[in-house]
């Protein structure tokens, strides 16, 4: 079987969430590929983005993905013989193809919150705020697929709920990447009271940054470290509602820097009221640091028993969590539930899943 992988989503400078998923699912199914007849290709459209690729991948330069040429994909791809082209996105053109074409929606999110990715052209936000206004383009986008992937049971039971596709869906799951071996070598998780939070993430309206701002207050020996790039604007807006010196403002870290901090007597905090999926806290599980997230169904999905689940709205309600962790045994245990719990994802697994489903596509065309 000859399986296409779409890994045009692999940035080069910083990787957001689509470009992780690329780049560790590709790394994953090419090792998975190596010990089957499955011949992998990766699409892409920036030299740079081989460094990301096992060394000895086989890669075909092709458009970028907001190329006016995009709606043509499977029309040149055709020449090339794929067998099964496997996207992380549901972008990809699919008219006239000739081929097994499996498209991912990770999640139903920016139909709640329509604000684009800034990277995108502003043609293409236009268009992103226009797809997402109804259900509609999306059910034909994804009914155009043979199979529809995401990352999670809550997503896949999201597109039941709203019928956003009559095709088969597989759950393709997101995984932590193991933030342990960007440690310095001899360095540990820090055990012992917890004195720093850690929040990865954007700082869009519905991440809800303001409710772990204001529960500082009543943490008067914790930090906030806020991790993520961010403009002077919003950062002036969070200071306002700040006890002074309760927050440090990293303004982007590298996963080095992301891993050393919370090893560091820490724990993830998160109050988001949305979220796709939540890598951050499956990272922060996977290197044995518990969590302080919001009660959603996501998050359950993702962190199982290693997190304290608590009202997003409720600043109070967070303190009271964080101060928890310092009861005796409390945060071991959370520790050792997550670690367990976090273990049953793995890019291994979910590469395993992905070529077994190629492989039922390639045999039914034939």
């Amino acid at each position: 079987m000859r399986l296409f992988f779409d890994a045009r989503y692999i940035r080069t400078d910083f990787h957001d969430g689509i470009s992780r998923y690329s780049a560790e699912l590709a790394a994953a199914v090419a090792a998975a590929a190596s010990e089957s007849d499955v011949e992998v290709t990766f699409l892409i459209h920036d030299d740079a983005q081989r460094a990301f690729l096992p060394t000895d991948a086989a890669v075909l330069p092709f458009h970028a993905p907001t190329s006016v040429r995009e709606p043509f994909a499977a029309r040149i791809l055709r020449a090339h013989r794929p067998d099964v082209v496997f996207s992380p996105m549901q972008t990809i053109g699919s008219a006239g193809r000739r081929f097994g074409l499996i498209l991912t929606l990770h999640d139903t999110i920016y139909y709640r919150h329509r604000t684009p990715p800034r990277n995108l052209p502003w043609y293409v936000r236009v268009g992103w705020r226009l797809f997402h206004l109804s259900y509609w383009p999306q059910r034909v986008t994804l009914n155009a697929a043979d199979l529809v992937a995401t990352v999670s049971e809550t997503s896949a039971r999201q597109f039941a709920k709203v019928r956003l596709t009559k095709r088969p869906v597989v759950v393709i799951p997101n995984a932590p990447q193991r933030l342990a071996d960007l440690l310095p070598e001899g360095t540990a998780v820090t055990g012992g009271p917890v004195r720093n939070l850690v929040y990865m993430g954007s700082f869009m309206p519905y991440k809800n940054v303001e409710t772990l701002v204001t529960a500082m207050r009543q943490l008067p020996e914790h930090t906030l470290h806020l991790l993520s790039r961010i403009s002077p604007e919003r950062r002036a807006e969070l200071e306002r509602g700040a006890r002074p010196g309760s927050i440090v403002f990293h303004d982007g870290v590298t996963d080095a820097e992301y891993a050393a901090l919370l090893a560091d007597h820490a724990a993830l905090v998160t109050m988001s009221l949305d979220e796709g999926y939540g890598l951050p806290v499956a990272e922060a599980l996977e290197l044995g640091v518990p969590a302080v997230v919001t009660d959603m169904e996501i998050f359950r999905e993702v962190a199982g028993g290693g997190a304290l689940y608590v009202d997003p709205l409720d600043p109070a309600a967070v303190a009271d969590a964080v101060r928890s962790l310092d009861e005796p045994g409390l945060r071991d245990r959370l520790v050792e539930t997550g670690t367990a719990h976090i273990r049953t994802f793995s890019w291994s697994r979910s590469a395993q899943t992905l070529l077994a489903a190629a492989s039922d596509l390639a045999r039914g065309a034939k």
